[in-house]
């Protein structure tokens, strides 16, 4: 398949302009490069590494979006996106729509799977699985409830990613504190509570992707937290081999391939949360039309060859996608979050013989000396190992001890 840009009438390189400037984005913007497609960064932190690589950047939040759209429209852009990058999500969609580019759907039905308030009550709407919930605009709203409150329960932002503001509560005493620290990391101020739904086995995070409303691709993997850490909610690995059970898989595909068809989406990447539960069921976390932070597309092409992020430029510009293949041969692939559960003085990745041979890529992103954040969420990370195993078995067995074999040292 030709991998070059068809160019527009008049020869005009492709623009594509890219919310948000983490080095989650990085991959994104070398894949657009070589596609010849002219990159455009933007958020309000013009230090943000992304800045870097672009070919041009604009200061504006990518939460307003009339500011965006008025950029958009300024530098005549050919597609929008917001990769790894939540807050951006639902003004992509809103330029898109605004401008008639290509987008994954409607800005009303990017707004539901944004807003987890709105996501839960599509989902029993329309009789999915889902954990009896409730959003809140303030402390007094939740004192009223406070009787009819049964625990333990999950308090998050609305609208927030990286697990940031989010907390398990067994009792009424830690709910008021939960919520205002969710509060806190709520952008448009409402938080959700919930039922603590058991997970068995590990949750599943993961990509796929869809054409013209049809899944092409899926995947489910283990998603490992911190379980001593500060905050327990908060990914620190995965490994791409689900301990979900077949029958809990199959209905999952199912549901997210009705989802998308209810929301009339169309062609993306979504990053996908799922778990299966120890009530016997299965549930949709969330369905976010966008890729996941913490290198997950890029995971999934070194091990299974699928070019998500490629794919993901190309429906963003319109143009013609990388063929998907029926069947894939998977790699023992895993991910390692860099991180600590303390504050302190960066010195060293200290890891142990049985992880060091499978190191594939070692990618830190501070420097000896510098100040290490205590592991409140994804954006508190220092880096990454990506790992390679001769063997399925050596895999799981590394990853779910994986807080013995990797450390960060710190004084």
């Amino acid at each position: 398949m030709n991998h070059n840009i068809k160019s527009n009438e008049d020869y005009r390189v492709k623009k594509l302009l890219l919310l948000g400037g983490s080095r989650y984005i990085l991959p994104v913007i070398r894949t657009a490069h070589e596609l010849g497609v002219y990159v455009i960064t933007a958020d309000y932190l013009p230090d943000n590494i992304a800045h870097k690589y672009s070919d041009e950047y604009v200061n504006v939040s990518v939460v307003d979006k009339e500011a965006v759209l008025e950029v958009a429209k300024a530098k005549h852009i050919d597609g929008i996106m917001s990769f790894a990058c939540d807050p951006g999500v639902v003004t992509a969609a809103y330029v898109a729509e605004k401008m008639g580019l290509p987008s994954v759907g409607s800005y009303e039905s990017v707004s539901i799977l944004q807003d987890k308030g709105k996501f839960r009550k599509f989902l029993k709407d329309n009789g999915f699985n889902v954990p009896e919930s409730k959003t809140y605009k303030g402390i007094d709203e939740i004192e009223k409830d406070k009787e009819a409150i049964n625990y333990p329960i999950i308090v998050k932002p609305v609208d927030n990613a990286g697990s940031k503001g989010v907390k398990k509560v067994e009792s009424y005493h830690e709910l008021i504190d939960a919520a205002y620290n969710a509060f806190e990391n709520s952008r448009c101020g409402m938080i959700i509570v919930e039922d603590f739904l058991q997970p068995v086995g590990n949750p599943s995070d993961s990509d796929w992707f869809s054409i013209e409303g049809n899944i092409v691709f899926y995947s489910f993997n283990s998603q490992l937290f911190v379980k001593d850490g500060v905050n327990p909610y908060v990914p620190a690995g995965f490994y791409w081999k689900s301990t979900m059970s077949e029958s809990a898989k199959t209905e999952l595909l199912q549901e997210i391939q009705r989802l998308i068809k209810l929301l009339d989406l169309k062609t993306s990447i979504y990053n996908v949360e799922v778990r299966e539960c120890s009530n016997g069921k299965s549930y949709i976390m969330e369905v976010s039309p966008r890729g996941g932070g913490n290198r997950l597309a890029e995971c999934i092409e070194l091990g299974m060859g699928v070019k998500l992020i490629e794919n993901s430029v190309r429906a963003a510009l319109g143009i013609e996608l990388v063929e998907f293949t029926e069947s894939y041969s998977a790699k023992n692939i895993a991910e390692c979050i860099l991180h600590n559960n303390k504050r302190g003085i960066y010195k060293k990745i200290q890891t142990s013989m049985f992880i060091e041979k499978n190191i594939f890529e070692k990618d830190i992103w501070i420097n000896e000396d510098d100040v290490v954040e205590i592991f409140t969420g994804a954006n508190k990370a220092i880096g990454t190992l990506v790992l390679m195993f001769e063997n399925e078995e050596e895999m799981i067995e590394t990853m779910e001890s994986i807080n013995k074999n990797v450390k960060v040292i710190v004084d």
